[in-house]
């Protein structure tokens, strides 16, 4: 478990190394997965169950990510995410734009 999630660190930051250009959040949004998107379509309720399992069922295909308006970021961290499945969140972090990934610093609930 520890070596899986330290290798996506790995690949995580060395995908948000190599993006190049960068933009500062906050960020706010809401906790989503790669399957799901803005549509949980999968049939599991409520959405924030839907967004855990369906992380759960294949960690190493789908991610958690934020959903701000209609883009979809993957996060860099994949652990504090799950406690905001379904929430709206501000995240603190840097977004590498090609990559479409934030590199996270801090997961707060949005007011």
């Amino acid at each position: 478990m520890f070596r899986k999630s330290w290798l996506l660190a790995v690949v995580l930051l060395g995908a948000v190394w190599l993006a190049g250009q960068t933009r500062q959040g906050p960020f706010v949004g809401v906790v989503t997965c790669t399957m799901c998107g803005a549509r949980h379509t999968m049939g599991i309720k409520p959405d924030s169950r839907c967004v855990i399992e369906c992380v759960k069922s294949d960690p190493n295909k789908w991610k958690y990510a934020l959903l701000v308006g209609d883009d979809l970021y993957l996060l860099s961290d994949q652990q504090t995410p799950e406690k905001f499945a379904a929430q709206k969140v501000k995240v603190t972090g840097t977004l590498y734009e090609k990559t479409k990934v934030i590199e996270v610093k801090k997961i707060e609930p949005a007011r």
